[in-house]
């Protein structure tokens, strides 16, 4: 967009910008080298593209344009790494990266990307099932079925551990 837009265009824009610290802890916590360059580079695709930004709630649409920028960092850093995964926790870890039982998060690491993402988009993310399913781009019942096998694998893995309930099991119920 141009400097000329129309006020009601920066006001709307304005909105969306105050997701720029969600969009930052959700690069972070998917382990990009420059969360904060993803954020400002997803921001600034929702301004040439505010159109398409739902009014409603922007935060699915941010997090699908993370997404693909995080897809694309890891392509660019590695032709074999095009999945999204946990990062290991780093030492100077900011108060917006969770810091895991481990058991979760080897029973995280142990699921498949998409199991692992449809939990973490309602669990990290605070997402909906409905908008979490939007940032997808699958139907809502696709999303339900796969955030349902998702937390069935992940208690099954849980389980098969040590068989007790210790740490943040949040995810698994």
């Amino acid at each position: 967009m141009a400097d000329d837009s129309p006020p009601e265009a920066e006001a709307r824009f304005r909105d969306v910008f105050l997701h720029l610290p969600e969009v930052v802890a959700y690069a972070r916590r998917r382990g990009s080298r420059d969360p904060e360059a993803v954020a400002a580079e997803a921001l600034t695709i929702a301004w040439r593209k505010l159109a398409d930004v739902p009014v409603d709630d922007a935060r699915p649409w941010l997090f699908a344009t993370a997404r693909n920028l995080l897809l694309a960092e890891r392509r660019r850093a590695s032709a074999a790494a095009v999945r999204v995964d946990l990062p290991e926790t780093p030492a100077d870890a900011g108060p917006e990266v969770r810091i895991l039982d481990p058991e979760l998060e080897q029973g995280l690491r142990e699921l498949s990307a998409r199991d692992r993402e449809a939990l973490l988009l309602v669990a990290w993310e605070d997402l909906t099932p409905a908008l979490a399913a939007r940032s997808l781009g699958v139907s809502q019942a696709a999303f339900r079925v796969r955030l349902h096998r998702g937390r069935k694998r992940l208690r099954r893995l849980l389980e098969a551990g040590d068989g007790t309930a210790g740490g943040d099991r949040s995810l698994s119920e």
